[in-house]
């Protein structure tokens, strides 16, 4: 029996739970080291001051906006192939995985000449004031040079995961962790560097994530990419589209929101608003990292059972991680309510950034349990290929409900507004996920 035929036997045959469990591990570990090296830079740059940690929670946006790209390329074309892998199909999924990290690496080139190009624009555009401006732009223009690698790696490390291999996607993500933990104190503490030795070690990170994924792709029984397999027609990048916009709004919109948020902390309390609201952020994120990582493991089995059919095993394990997330976040989002003003103060001592940090951390963590639905049903309606729910479900926490909050709280409530209008949005987004999600579980039976 050859590889192939094995692990199509353990998608297809493997008790659920244990499936889920065994593909979910390596993707928390490597999702909670992507996001506590995430957070290393808002970390060092945070012993610099309150101005370069704000620059740092600007280009995050810019950064979002590069993981979108990656993630639209690489759920699009992740879906399709682990469906086609799911029916059989090799030659049209290995085709796939080319195309779509071909067109990955193109747009990035185009992200970092454009980017670089008009860089002063954009990052007043994005809401550096005259105070933060010089620290935005150079750690600005160094991330932008890393956008083909980061959105390369983004595919690679997608596709990987959606054909079951889930152990060399974390090995990737992992390595590239490693090399920034270890730059960061190097280049901004040792030599001095400042947000530059920041963007630097993040890039290297991403560069080292890249190089060790697409080795990765070329072990075992993993489709290889091949340049002769590259097909840029209407049918591959429709599929993309289809599995990959929900993943571009849901990035896109997290890069928008991250805009509108920092625009309206700044108007509404300066820098240490826009810092405060940024420790917030990179701190639910790697909370939720947890959460994330879960959900990718149960992806490859959604998306592979319901292309060969299996549509009971595809609502088992929905149920099987919308019960269990929910418990977990529970107790996580319990543990930031009770200690907000101390993990805010880890990051940066200054009392104003505290203040409006721990009151946002607060508001976010008493919702955070909602996520786990949210969250597990975007994925389950994107891995079975319906676009245009999973598009609305991942539109609505960063942009059908946040950005008309954003826009309206600040304005009724002062900065107290900036600081719920998260946790009212995560509210508004079950509302809307549930019905969307049962209108498909239905169908199973």
């Amino acid at each position: 029996m050859d590889k192939n035929q094995r692990r199509r036997e353990m998608m297809i045959q493997t008790p659920v739970p244990e499936l889920i469990i065994k593909l979910a591990i390596p993707t928390i570990i490597s999702m909670l080291v992507t996001a506590i090296y995430n957070t290393a830079d808002t970390f060092f740059v945070g012993k610099i001051s309150t101005e370069a940690t704000a620059a740092v929670g600007l280009v995050f946006t810019v950064m979002a906006l590069i993981q979108a790209l990656g993630f639209f390329f690489g759920h699009g074309s992740g879906n399709y192939l682990s469906r086609m892998l799911g029916a059989g199909n090799n030659e049209e999924a290995s085709n796939m995985a080319a195309t779509g990290f071909a067109l990955a690496i193109l747009m990035g080139i185009v992200m970092a000449v454009a980017g670089n190009f008009f860089i002063d624009d954009l990052a007043r555009l994005i809401g550096s004031t005259e105070t933060t401006l010089e620290d935005t732009r150079n750690y600005m223009r160094i991330i932008l040079i890393g956008a083909p690698f980061m959105t390369g790696q983004f595919v690679i490390n997608n596709q990987l995961r959606f054909q079951g291999s889930a152990v060399y996607a974390m090995a990737g993500l992992m390595s590239g962790a490693l090399m920034n933990l270890i730059l960061d104190p190097l280049l901004i503490l040792g030599f001095k560097m400042g947000v530059s030795g920041a963007a630097i070690a993040t890039i290297m990170g991403q560069i080292t994530s890249f190089a060790v994924l697409y080795i990765g792709s070329k072990k075992g029984g993993n489709i290889r990419i091949h340049l002769s397999n590259v097909h840029i027609n209407f049918h591959f990048i429709k599929e993309i589209i289809n599995g990959g916009a929900p993943s571009l709004f849901r990035q896109g919109l997290a890069a928008l929101s991250t805009l509108l948020l920092n625009k309206a902390a700044g108007s509404m309390g300066g820098d240490a608003a826009i810092a405060g609201m940024s420790v917030t952020t990179r701190v639910m994120m790697m909370m939720a990292s947890a959460l994330i990582g879960f959900g990718q493991g149960y992806q490859p089995v959604c998306s592979f059972n319901y292309g060969a059919g299996l549509k009971k095993r595809v609502k088992e394990g929905y149920f099987f991680c919308v019960k269990y997330s929910t418990i977990f976040l529970t107790v996580i989002g319990v543990l930031c309510f009770i200690n907000a003003p101390f993990i805010i103060s880890v990051f940066r001592k200054d009392p104003d950034v505290i203040a409006v940090g721990a009151v946002a951390l607060r508001w976010q963590a008493a919702t955070l349990p909602l996520s786990g639905c949210i969250v597990i049903s975007n994925m389950m309606l994107q891995s079975i290929g319906k676009g245009m729910k999973a598009t609305i479900t991942s539109s609505a926490r960063n942009g059908i409900f946040f950005i008309p909050l954003i826009l309206i709280l600040p304005r009724v409530f002062g900065i107290f507004g900036v600081e719920i209008t998260q946790a009212v949005a995560d509210i508004l987004s079950l509302v809307i996920t549930v019905p969307l999600a049962y209108s498909e579980l239905r169908k199973f039976d």
